[in-house]
């Protein structure tokens, strides 16, 4: 009866306080996303972020190790309070079986990014990244520092850099905060 009871309990509680960072849809401005690729150190690989006719940002493009280059990336400066409680960056995303990382800034002007790996399936899923598992990297290097424990968040960004060269398809539906 005990165990009865408990289960009852959770069943009946409130679930996280989830909350849309962004929404991709046909009304999206696609301009509120930047490409920044490898080229600001030489590199030449090239990718774009474009808003589909179904109303999803599809981040794409070929990632080239060509002159020290390997990494693609869009980002968005944004001003999201993290609530109480809110531990968790949900993302629903339909990749290409690839790796890529979500990223973290709690203000634009901090050198370093906290970053997040996830792999994709070539299906659509929904991916919780706790926050408190973004770790400190600063142009590829891990830096010796805590990890994302703000409660400030002004840039999002996905970046793919596999160490290999690749074509890449990310298509991207929400951001929120769980």
């Amino acid at each position: 009866m005990k165990y009865l009871s408990m289960l009852l309990l959770l069943s009946f509680s409130t679930p996280a306080s989830t909350s849309k960072i962004y929404t991709f849809s046909p009304q999206t401005n696609i301009q509120d996303w930047r490409v920044v690729n490898d080229g600001v150190m030489g590199g030449i690989s090239k990718s774009s972020i474009v808003l589909t006719k179904d109303g999803h940002g599809l981040f794409s493009g070929h990632v080239s190790l060509a002159n020290n280059g390997g990494f693609a990336s869009v980002q968005m400066n944004t001003k999201v309070k993290r609530a109480q409680g809110q531990e968790f960056i949900v993302l629903r995303v339909k990749g290409d079986g690839k790796q890529y990382e979500f990223r973290l800034k709690a203000a634009q002007s901090q050198p370093e990014s906290y970053v997040h790996p996830f792999a994709t399936s070539g299906e659509w899923q929904i991916i919780k990244l706790a926050i408190s598992d973004f770790y400190p990297q600063f142009r590829g290097q891990k830096l010796n520092r805590p990890n994302f424990n703000y409660d400030t968040i002004e840039q999002l960004s996905f970046l793919i850099a596999n160490k290999q060269a690749e074509d890449f398809d990310l298509l991207l539906d929400w951001i929120a905060l769980e």
